[in-house]
């Protein structure tokens, strides 16, 4: 939701960096896993405590994160795989980041709250990449829902810049299991689902 509004004052500065990473000959999924390698990176550094600094390197992952779509656009190199890799990393970038905090909470006395708030996130972060791929999978677009990946990661990553990781954990644990529950009703409406009929896929 929040990215239909911050991603069109990206959209010029970033097709004017593709244009010059074109020039040089990088693709797209050199620019997706050097952004992965980021991730990582960040991930490091929230385990050892380092979350202002963590956070920075996150947020330079996620420009990476733009970036590789922007450039498969201009380049003209958009493919299956380079779309399947994008997500799947998203996928393993999003998990290791919380692993991090996780390992970070662990050695914390009195954190049990927030490996808890870790641990719903994640639940609701899978399910909110599961039921869109899933309904895709029949057919169906399922794209809504008020906290998709844009949002959470500028949710976090304020969170942890600002020093304000728990209050950002419960945004987190509460609106991306309801963004979850928002397109499970969104794929019932558009399928015009009879109360107690089952498909032969259930």
């Amino acid at each position: 939701m929040m990215s239909k509004y911050i991603r069109p004052y990206f959209l010029d500065p970033m097709s004017r960096l593709a244009s010059r990473l074109h020039q040089m000959g990088i693709t797209p999924n050199t620019v997706t896993i050097t952004g992965f390698g980021l991730t990582i990176l960040s991930t490091l550094m929230l385990a050892s405590g380092n979350l202002f600094w963590g956070g920075l390197v996150l947020w330079a992952a996620a420009m990476f994160d733009m970036l590789d779509g922007a450039l498969a656009r201009y380049a003209n190199q958009v493919s299956k795989f380079g779309a399947f890799l994008d997500s799947t990393l998203d996928r393993y970038s999003e998990s290791i980041t919380f692993l991090g905090l996780a390992v970070y909470f662990s050695y914390k006395s009195n954190s049990q709250m927030e490996l808890f708030l870790i641990f719903l996130t994640l639940i609701g972060s899978w399910m909110v990449s599961y039921t869109r791929a899933r309904a895709e999978g029949l057919g169906i677009e399922c794209k809504g829902g008020i906290l998709q990946r844009p949002e959470r990661l500028t949710i976090l990553i304020a969170g942890l810049i600002l020093g304000l990781v728990s209050p950002a954990l419960w945004i987190l644990a509460i609106f991306t299991n309801i963004t979850s529950l928002q397109r499970i009703y969104d794929v019932y409406i558009q399928t015009g689902r009879i109360p107690g009929k089952r498909s032969i896929t259930d």
